[in-house]
């Protein structure tokens, strides 16, 4: 018959949770637990795909400005172009 109770198994409790957690911990203070638990589920759902979203544009603009002065380009060092002459 399955599930003999109401509510939801450990897995889903366990994702829930995590989401819940995930948007308190990294929405600065904005949110606090009991706020983000009575949110409607698509409301829930939207702020989180939304914290995700800003961090990984966050994340890929901080990979590109610290690549700038990378000594490794595509796996392989990059060597110092001396045919140019360097401002004097």
């Amino acid at each position: 018959m399955g599930l003999h109770f109401f509510g939801l198994t450990p897995e889903y409790r366990a994702a829930l949770f995590a989401q819940l957690h995930d948007i308190v911990f990294h929405g600065n203070g904005g949110y606090s637990f009991e706020t983000i638990y009575e949110f409607p589920i698509w409301l829930r759902r939207f702020t989180h795909r939304s914290l995700i979203e800003h961090f990984e544009k966050q994340n890929k603009a901080q990979q590109q400005q610290s690549g700038q002065g990378n000594l490794l380009q595509n796996g392989h060092i990059k060597a110092p172009d001396y045919s140019t002459k360097a401002s004097r």
